[in-house]
């Protein structure tokens, strides 16, 4: 995983602003709708969500800055006490994040031929072929379970589509998104997890599904949330515009003399809900001046100004 600030393409002092562009920026150019052609867009795409998810969030940042967690927002790794020694054990974090492992040395290092013994040799002797005394043997051990986190697209999302998870093993599987999945939901992959070095059954692959940020869309519950931008002429006279949604542009009706910050709902084109139900999608709506500065533009706010004055600002006191 590299390092956040290096996938935003930002110095380590970049403000809140800074970052919040650079990641725009990165989505709008590597969205997979818009980059359905090309692979590695939606590899690039995942790794500026993972980037933005650690520094633009200020707890997160702090924690990354100061070397408390690493470019994949986990706790770095640590070794316990008598690491290493004569008699003592070694304490370190599973892989992928899953439970602690404690590896146990007596007497010098660990391993065949090295006059100690290790947890496995102990788990062997009590699961393996032969039988225990004063009975048979149980069942040998399982293999350990692996834990991935998948960051989805909305689009995929309010489709119940398909993504890849890449697991600590380096191994890419294929998730069926469920219908009505939450945000931090966990799904279980039978037998996906590492083998049993006992002959047992596999252990299970754990993905957190989380959603990915969207350059448009913010997700509140079930509901979205959209900044649409508008001319002044249209937010004045009204009129039908064509608005954006996770399944295609639809055309809205803009009522006349809108004024910026005005919200309007799209019933049932949020997401889908647990119990099938779709949340809304809420459009705000946003003016936007001329880039360029015209005088015909100019003469008539001035115009305005001197023959048709309002306070907008009246009521805050």
């Amino acid at each position: 995983m590299r390092d956040p600030y290096d996938v935003l393409g930002i110095a380590k002092t970049a403000s809140a602003d800074e970052v919040k562009k650079a990641f725009r920026k990165l989505a709008k150019k590597y969205h997979p709708d818009q980059n359905k052609n090309d692979p590695k867009a939606k590899e690039k795409f995942a790794e500026a969500n993972t980037a933005y998810e650690i520094v633009g969030d200020a707890e997160k940042r702090g924690q990354f800055d100061r070397g408390e967690i690493g470019p994949d927002g986990k706790p770095r790794g640590f070794e316990g006490f008598g690491a290493g020694g004569p008699g003592g054990f070694r304490r370190r974090p599973g892989e992928g994040g899953g439970a602690e492992h404690f590896e146990f040395h007596y007497g010098g290092a660990a391993g065949p031929g090295a006059g100690g013994f290790s947890a496995g040799d102990i788990f062997s002797e009590l699961f393996g072929a032969g039988r225990a005394r004063g009975g048979r043997a149980g069942p040998p051990p399982r293999g350990e379970d692996l834990t991935a986190t998948l960051l989805v697209p909305l689009a995929e999302i309010a489709k119940a589509g398909k993504a890849n998870v890449i697991l600590p093993t380096g191994r890419t599987l294929e998730v069926k998104i469920p219908r009505g999945v939450e945000d931090g939901q966990q799904i279980r992959l039978r037998g996906q997890g590492k083998p049993s070095a006992h002959g047992g059954e596999a252990g299970d692959a754990i993905v957190t599904l989380k959603f990915a940020l969207h350059p448009l869309f913010r997700v509140e519950g079930r509901d979205l949330r959209l900044d649409l931008p508008l001319t002044l002429y249209e937010a004045a006279l009204g009129g039908k515009v064509d608005a954006p949604t996770l399944e295609g542009k639809v055309e809205m009706t803009i009522p006349p003399n809108s004024s910026s910050g005005r919200t309007l709902r799209l019933r049932g084109r949020g997401l889908e809900g647990p119990g099938g139900a779709r949340g809304d999608l809420y459009v705000i709506l946003k003016i936007v001046l001329p880039e360029k500065a015209d005088p015909d533009f100019e003469a008539l706010m001035r115009r305005w100004r001197d023959s048709k004055p309002y306070d907008p600002r009246k009521d805050m006191g």
